[in-house]
């Protein structure tokens, strides 16, 4: 019972704590895309849009290099598939977790306990 409290209360206060502890003590980073557009726009317009033309490619290039192991566009049902993953698992957990509570193998518990949690946590830091 120690565990499941642990495993809950850690999955449910990790998330939004180190999201506050990030904001708060680490400063943002000031070299962005946006400042140096920005800069550019002030001091030399001229080289604005051959900026934004590398910026550009650039992230094409980050874009390929992600998906370099597919090979043209996944099919719609492969996407929604990835994107209801992480919600049915948590689904499913809770529903085993209301539905059969102590009746679960204790391992099993805690690994339902922190997916839901950790789930419900990072709802939080939002």
């Amino acid at each position: 019972m120690l565990f499941d409290a642990i495993v809950t209360l850690g999955g449910l206060v990790l998330p939004p704590a180190f999201d506050f502890i990030k904001k708060k003590f680490l400063k943002p980073e000031e070299d962005t895309t946006e400042a140096t557009m920005n800069a550019l726009a002030t001091t030399s317009p001229d080289t604005l849009p051959a900026y934004i033309t590398a910026l550009v490619e650039k992230v094409k290039a980050d874009i390929l290099f992600f998906n370099r192991d597919v090979i043209g566009t996944p099919r719609q049902w492969i996407i929604d598939l990835r994107a209801a993953i992480r919600p049915l698992t948590v689904a499913v957990a809770v529903f085993a977790l209301v539905g059969y509570g102590e009746q679960i193998a204790p391992g099993t518990r805690l690994f339902f306990e922190g997916i839901s949690a950790s789930w419900y946590g990072s709802r939080l830091s939002r």
